[in-house]
């Protein structure tokens, strides 16, 4: 007997489809899922055609919430369904950032942002390919997750 689990419809928000499998929990901390008053279902190491495995999260809230640099620098190849009315009404491919604010510090003992507590943490994609990062202060690398 084959094994299903069936997660409702969502009426308005964003379905994260494509997810590599295991980084779900990565991608509910940095949007910061925890802190918003709406529905949340993580569906890990669902059954892919195309990944073998991958992660769904399905986020019920309203459309203007979702900020696609974070999920653009986590994981580039994310897909995001947008949803309303119970429909996907727009999918939206994801594309690295060319700048990102507070996603990652910069592990510089020497970095300015080290020493002023309030400074943001700015990264600037200096190598799409390679999707390497710099600090913007300090020039120190970083590379993408992927």
């Amino acid at each position: 007997m084959e094994h299903t689990l069936n997660v409702g419809r969502i009426s308005e928000g964003f379905v994260l489809d494509h997810i590599e499998a295991g980084k779900s929990m990565e991608i509910y901390k940095y949007l910061h899922l925890d802190k918003l008053d709406c529905c949340v279902a993580i569906i890990k190491n669902a059954k892919s055609s195309k990944m073998g495995k991958k992660d769904i999260i399905k986020i019920e809230c309203p459309i203007d919430f979702m900020d696609l640099d974070i999920l653009g620098f986590i994981d580039h190849n994310i897909t995001v369904n947008i949803i309303q009315d119970e429909e996907i009404v727009e999918k939206k491919l994801l594309r690295l950032p060319k700048k990102i604010k507070n996603v990652i510090r910069c592990k510089n003992p020497r970095c300015i942002t080290s020493i002023e507590q309030g400074l943001d943490h700015i990264f600037i994609l200096t190598d799409e390919e390679k999707q390497i990062y710099r600090c913007q202060y300090c020039e120190e690398k970083h590379r993408s997750n992927k």
